[in-house]
């Protein structure tokens, strides 16, 4: 049985989402909130497999529970609804950190496939229309790796450190740390985990070893 927290101030939107979670067999609703606050209290109280939240709330923001439950458990389940499914907000989601994009006039068959999807593999990112917003950020140059910057960024993933990275590649360790430190730069992180985390659920990379 996967458990579910549903965070949204609407309460007919939860009311509705309980219902539908409700109606399948594989899903129990264990808890319900309507602010930041009281659904990060309970879902550190209720530990559930799985938290859908809306992105607006009335002290905050959705993405600051994301965030917040995130840093404390990769394999929570973090679904994201919303009214403004735009690239920007898609992104931000997930750079917080969450498992899938909804947005909320997706049919609720799309939130419950979301929400199995999150409790399976939470460190992925599914969203509909995510290749094509990835194709627009591309273009724009924001996250685009040339080809030696993705085998530094591969070696990285591989647990390599930059001599290792230097020698494999016939580089010298300041251009391999350059290359590193443009790497960081285009996918928006301060350091190796961050960049490593960014880049798997974008899909450039697909598993990340300890460093070495």
């Amino acid at each position: 049985m996967t458990t579910v927290l549903l965070i949204d101030d609407h309460e007919l939107i939860r009311q509705g989402l309980a219902g539908a979670f409700g109606a399948v067999d594989s899903f129990e609703v264990v808890g319900q909130a309507g602010s930041v606050a009281d659904g990060i209290a309970a879902a550190q109280s209720l530990r559930p497999d799985v938290v859908v939240t809306d992105v607006r709330l009335p002290d905050g923001s959705g993405l600051d529970v994301v965030r917040t439950l995130r840093r404390a458990d990769k394999q929570i389940g973090l679904v994201v609804l919303t009214m403004y499914a735009g690239d920007e907000q898609l992104f931000a989601a997930l750079d917080a950190g969450a498992s899938a994009f909804v947005g909320k006039d997706a049919p609720t068959a799309t939130v419950i496939s979301a929400a199995r999807q999150a409790s399976i593999a939470p460190l992925t990112f599914t969203c509909t229309g995510l290749a094509e917003a990835m194709v627009r950020r591309m273009s724009s140059g924001a996250a685009r790796l040339t080809d030696r910057e993705r085998q530094v960024l591969e070696l990285l993933a591989e647990g390599h450190g930059v001599a290792a990275i230097a020698g494999r590649l016939y580089l010298s360790e300041s251009t391999a740390k350059s290359h590193i430190g443009r790497i960081y730069d285009k996918l928006g992180a301060a350091n190796r985990a961050q960049a490593l985390v960014t880049a798997m659920r974008m899909g450039l990379i697909s598993s990340v070893a300890p460093p070495g």
